[in-house]
């Protein structure tokens, strides 16, 4: 089924000067925390993209707090960007661009699209916290992109373990519409569209 108005064209064109300028706000800090640690004073993110942490570190200075990078271990490719909680203290997602932002971030944290570029396209996002990740879906119906239920891929594997798909033509318009800021994932972003 197509969604009424939509032409991927028209879409295609526009997604280079579209989308989302890369810029960390907090709301896209909140969003990337689905995936960090928390600690007594701070936020603790990890990733194996050395260039991503160094992308977070230089936004989190931007936003006038100190950030803290350093690889973990001498022969792990694991990089880890710190900084202190009181970034976020008190802050609370207010308007439909800062939802966007903290979907761009949860997807950057939890979501995914394959790796492979011959596989079938699709963008999903996983979590344990299915309070947490209802949470997102609704936001992502707000700003005007449908998604399959959230389900359990494998209650064998982990019956505590949900997911959720964006459906339609929404998979496509998720670039330009929210975008991503992980060099790994935009990129195959951009490769599908």
């Amino acid at each position: 089924m197509r969604c009424r108005g939509f032409d991927r064209k028209n879409v295609n064109s526009k997604i280079l000067h579209n989308t989302p300028t890369p810029k960390i706000t907090k709301s896209y800090l909140l969003g990337v925390l689905h995936d960090a640690t928390e600690r007594k004073y701070t936020f603790r993110i990890s990733q194996k993209s050395e260039e991503y942490i160094k992308f977070l570190s230089r936004g989190i200075e931007e936003l006038g707090y100190s950030a803290w990078t350093y690889r973990e271990g001498k022969t792990r490719e694991i990089y880890i960007v710190e900084f202190s909680k009181k970034l976020l203290e008190n802050f609370s997602l207010e308007s439909l661009e800062d939802k966007k932002d903290y979907i761009r971030g949860y997807f950057d944290s939890e979501g995914s699209v394959p790796k492979n570029f011959s596989s079938r396209y699709y963008v999903y996002f996983s979590q344990k916290n299915l309070k947490d990740l209802s949470m997102l879906r609704s936001y992502i119906f707000e700003i005007g992109l449908d998604c399959g239920r959230i389900h359990i891929p494998s209650r064998n594997v982990d019956p505590d373990y949900f997911r959720f798909y964006l459906i339609g033509e929404s998979k496509y318009k998720f670039t330009s519409v929210v975008g991503s800021m992980h060099p790994n994932k935009s990129k195959r972003l951009r490769m599908k569209i």
